[in-house]
């Protein structure tokens, strides 16, 4: 099997795994009593992660350059990001509502990649000469590995919303804690205030604190277990996005020093440019509020899943709705 076809086999083993893995996901959240899908989604986002690394090696290999010059590499290198951090967070939680908004993200970012792109924007190509640079593997991969870990942080916090059903509930604790997060939960103390009343669940010690901001006539009551999931949801996801904006940040850095290497000029408001700062504005807000204000709970879960259409503003949207000098994604 040449190189090629091994890369055609791969992509499409990607995109195969990652649909039974999101299938299985959605059905373990479907029926909690099932034990099977849990096993199965992290079995295949493991494989769907191999096979993605499989094939961005084989492109390298085959070109000779880092694979990250065209938009079907970086579209696999970005799912392969997801997956990764997907595993790093399922680990860490224990939880099965990670992977139901990993697992159909990076479906839909393999999809695109293996479906929608043309044949010649999929193929290898000679690297133009702005792109012969050193700088290529350290800004690129860096800039795509944030976006990995800060889209993977804001899918989280968009599960919170899921979790908590919109309602407005406040977690009181630190969001740094300590021990694990399995014991965390098990010395959380929660509260919730439904129609003027509250019920709390037992606890032996004062750690976090679940409640809504104010009595609502309308709010649904929520369990113990789901107030439980929803510290640990937040939780994770402000650690994964304190992960991934450093990253942005070390990305934007080399990038300004790789534009005044090829172009002369560490920055010149390039449309991709200007939202790699806006990206960076809206979470360095998030974690502003987080960790000076203490914000914890829904506000910050909406900042964060606005932060996750920025993302993909700034990655995929200025590549499609204008031209600039960051132009291997246009293809109309």
């Amino acid at each position: 099997m040449d190189l090629v076809s091994l890369q055609n086999w791969l992509d499409n083993c990607a995109f195969a795994v990652l649909l039974v893995t999101m299938l299985a996901y959605w059905i373990g959240v479907s029926f909690p009593t099932l034990t099977w899908p849990g096993g199965v989604g992290t079995t295949g986002m493991a494989i769907a992660n191999l096979a993605m690394a499989t094939l961005l090696g084989a492109r390298w290999i085959e070109a000779g350059y880092f694979p990250l010059s065209n938009l079907y590499e970086s579209l696999f290198f970005l799912a392969w990001g997801v997956t990764a951090v997907h595993l790093l967070a399922e680990r860490m939680t224990g939880s099965r509502w990670v992977g139901p908004f990993t697992a159909t993200t990076a479906l839909a970012i393999a999809a695109f990649a293996t479906l929608s792109l043309p044949d010649t924007m999929q193929a290898s190509a000679p690297l133009v000469p702005a792109l012969k640079s050193n700088w290529l593997m350290m800004h690129v991969s860096v800039m795509m590995l944030s976006y990995s870990a800060l889209l993977v942080g804001s899918l989280l916090a968009i599960a919170f919303l899921v979790v908590t059903r919109g309602q407005a509930v406040e977690l009181r604790g630190s969001s740094v804690g300590t021990g694990s997060f399995r014991d965390r939960a098990d010395r959380l103390r929660l509260a919730q205030q439904v129609n003027g009343a509250t019920a709390i669940a037992p606890s032996t010690e004062t750690g976090g604190v679940a409640v809504l901001e104010a009595p609502q006539t309308a709010a649904v009551a929520l369990s113990p277990q789901r107030l439980t999931l929803a510290d640990t949801l937040d939780n994770i996801s402000y650690r994964i996005i304190g992960l991934g904006f450093p990253l942005l940040t070390i990305g934007i850095i080399a990038g300004g020093v790789w534009a005044n290497e090829a172009w002369g000029s560490y920055w010149s408001w390039d449309p991709k440019e200007t939202w790699a700062l806006i990206t960076w504005l809206v979470f360095a807000a998030y974690l502003h509020a987080r960790i000076t204000r203490g914000w914890q709970g829904r506000r910050p879960a909406l900042l964060a899943a606005a932060g996750f259409v920025v993302v993909w503003v700034c990655y995929l949207g200025v590549n499609i709705l204008g031209k600039g000098l960051h132009s291997y994604g246009w293809f109309f």
